[in-house]
């Protein structure tokens, strides 16, 4: 098949699973997507449809197009980066995919399970995207830290590096905030100082407060003194 055939055939198989209710609705969670630009597919069909059609030729040619013109097809994409099982194949998609990425929701389905055994240099990559222009790239680059980097992996300078971000961009500071929140859950001694000693913006500094609050793996006592440390503006 010829790209053209191939994003033909890919676009009429999306469409034939089109939810228009949904389409409406989900378009709503996104202000940055084009509504005009959403199908309307649910993820539980998408990648149920990404799991048949990565076993094909045709989707090693879908990779190679970009950049797409659906919502759907970058989650398509990104499902199909997901299913890799070969790291460096998996790392060169995502360099080429990541700028591509115009919205969280898009952004937030990438899990890249290749990179599991690799995390060692997998980190190097991590600290590239946060340093980009790109405000997917960066969110893509937290996601990754909260993903694998809180347990056994977890390093100080981890949290210290997310903690440096200075952006104005509300997706890359929502991210910042759920990862401080979630480090909280799971390393809340050593991240506690990140809030007492306020080493991050206001917004930020008291979302992840709301959103650690929120959480049933912090306890009472814990969620007490978070209070506590609300910055009153």
């Amino acid at each position: 098949m010829t790209p053209k055939e191939v994003i033909q055939k890919v676009q009429q198989d999306l469409f034939t699973m089109q939810d228009l209710k949904y389409r409406d609705f989900h378009a709503k969670l996104m202000p940055t997507v084009d509504k005009d630009s959403v199908i309307g597919v649910r993820v539980p069909m998408l990648r149920a449809y990404a799991k048949k059609f990565g076993k094909t030729e045709e989707a090693k040619q879908f990779l190679e197009i970009l950049p797409h013109q659906y919502y759907e097809e970058n989650n398509l994409h990104g499902l199909l980066i997901d299913q890799m099982k070969d790291y460096e194949l998996c790392i060169e998609e995502l360099i080429r995919f990541l700028p591509y990425i115009n919205n969280w929701a898009t952004c937030d389905i990438l899990s890249v399970k290749a990179v599991k055994g690799h995390l060692d240099s997998y980190i190097k990559n991590i600290y590239q995207w946060l340093e980009s222009d790109c405000t997917y790239t960066i969110r893509f680059g937290i996601n990754m830290l909260m993903r694998y980097y809180l347990e056994e992996e977890f390093k100080i300078e981890y949290p210290e590096k997310v903690a440096g971000i200075r952006s104005e961009e509300y997706y890359v500071n929502m991210a910042r905030a759920w990862y401080f929140a979630t480090a909280l859950a799971k390393k809340y001694a050593q991240v506690l100082p990140f809030l007492e000693e306020q080493k991050m913006d206001v917004w930020t500094h008291n979302k992840t407060i709301q959103k650690a609050i929120e959480s049933y793996r912090i306890t009472p006592e814990q969620k007490e003194y978070l209070r506590a440390l609300k910055i009153k503006q």
